[in-house]
């Protein structure tokens, strides 16, 4: 063990981490800080971070990170968007930790040794093998990695952590130590339960889309999926732009995927004639649609909590213009008032424009009518990655906040990236 001031410091160094966690509610971007955090606390030059689908038994790789792959990108951009999933076998490095539940600690990936001792002393002939094709593409070169399984307290296996490349203070590779091995170990065992909370809570809020999604078939999961992923890849290159402080961008994307996750929970209440119709629908029918915005925000109504505001000014804003023009709503419409399947205003009273839209809902109306474009619809077919790009530039403006679609522009291929990923699911 190391000296015992360093060990201290350590210690209290995952505990503040611990902490931190704890307060992020979606899954997403805990997992996201998880394997962010892991690689400071032994100082990582790279990494991933698999979850286990137990349904379909695939790991999936949900972020990777590179500093070095990532310092030759100009500031704001992000590495390439990659969607890998595998059937979990010994004879992957990350498919051997999962089945296994063992850390696996490897000096060289390239030179690996031929048998395995496990702590009990017991030698076993290595099963695993690396595969260089991400250095082969990236030009990166892989070699210490330290695999760590992430296991729920109940013993169900939820994922994979896998490091890459500890580095001295010089940022020479070395390999991963019994000190790192062991704060990571200490790190791992302390994420069961935060992972199993920000699980319910995402269980909790896909239940509430589920039930949405019931009555109308076009809001499908992926649909759902898709809307908040195009929102944070927006928001992070928007806070990027406007260098927006990094605690005030972890606070907002957490909150803004669970937020545009439920944009249109309000659905549940439009009558199923309207709903299932096929077809565009009539004025009256279409003042009718509008009111789920505000049936969403009266879900979330009364608000608890940072989240339960975004949530509800997502619901109730998504629809409204930047311009303030007459085809957004509802505007500042009282939306307590509202009576589910009545009649909204056909145009609206008093219009809500620019800034005085809440931030999340100007977001996600972006990532929405991107989503819609790109798919078909009972009442228009897909539009073309050129034309939908298009459209959103003659938007700028007038229904959507410019800065936005700057952002938009910066980063659409990677949000065809994503679109392809999660529709190929």
């Amino acid at each position: 063990m190391v000296e015992s001031s360093i060990h201290k410091i350590k210690i209290e160094q995952i505990a503040e981490i611990e902490k931190e966690l704890r307060e992020i509610h979606d899954v997403d971007v805990l997992l996201e800080n998880i394997l962010t955090f892991a690689r400071k606390i032994v100082n990582a030059d790279a990494g991933s971070i698999y979850e286990y689908d137990s349904k379909e038994n695939l790991l999936k790789i949900r972020y990777s990170q590179n500093d070095t792959i990532q310092s030759r990108l100009a500031p704001g951009e992000k590495l390439p968007f990659s969607s890998y999933r595998m059937i979990p076998t010994t004879q992957s490095i990350s498919g051997y930790c999962a089945l296994s539940k063992k850390i696996v600690n490897i000096v060289d990936v390239y030179n690996l040794d031929e048998f395995i001792i496990d702590a009990s002393g017991q030698k076993t002939r290595r099963p695993y093998e690396f595969n260089s094709n991400t250095d082969n593409v990236s030009g990166y070169h892989t070699q210490s990695m330290l695999t760590i399984p992430l296991i729920m307290t109940n013993g169900r296996i939820l994922g994979v952590l896998q490091i890459i490349n500890a580095q001295d203070e010089q940022n020479n590779v070395i390999p991963f130590d019994t000190d790192a091995e062991y704060y990571i170990s200490q790190f791992a065992n302390k994420l069961g339960s935060i992972y199993e909370y920000a699980y319910l809570t995402r269980m909790n809020i896909d239940r509430l889309v589920k039930m949405a999604g019931f009555r109308d078939p076009r809001e499908t999961g992926a649909h759902v999926e898709r809307v908040s992923s195009f929102a944070i890849e927006i928001y992070d290159r928007y806070a990027a732009n406007k260098k927006i402080p990094e605690n005030e961008v972890k606070k907002f994307r957490d909150n803004l995927r669970m937020a545009a996750r439920c944009h249109d929970v309000g659905k549940v209440a439009v009558p199923d004639e309207i709903l299932k119709k096929e077809g565009r629908l009539t004025d009256d029918e279409y003042d009718i649609m509008k009111g789920h915005t505000c049936v969403g925000a009266q879900i979330f109504t009364p608000v608890e909590n940072d989240v339960d505001r975004m949530v509800r000014d997502v619901c109730l804003h998504h629809h409204d213009r930047w311009d303030g023009g007459s085809r957004g709503y509802p505007g500042n419409f009282n939306y307590m008032d509202y009576i589910p399947e009545t009649k909204m205003p056909h145009v609206i009273e008093q219009e809500l424009c620019g800034t005085d839209i809440p931030l999340a809902a100007r977001i996600v109306s972006l990532a929405d009518v991107y989503d819609a474009l790109r798919h078909k619809r009972c009442y228009k077919d897909e539009w073309t990655v050129e034309d939908t790009v298009q459209e959103i530039k003659n938007q700028s403006g007038k229904q959507f906040d410019p800065e936005l679609v700057e952002a938009f522009m910066q980063i659409k291929n990677r949000l065809e990236d994503i679109n392809q990923s999660i529709d190929s699911l």
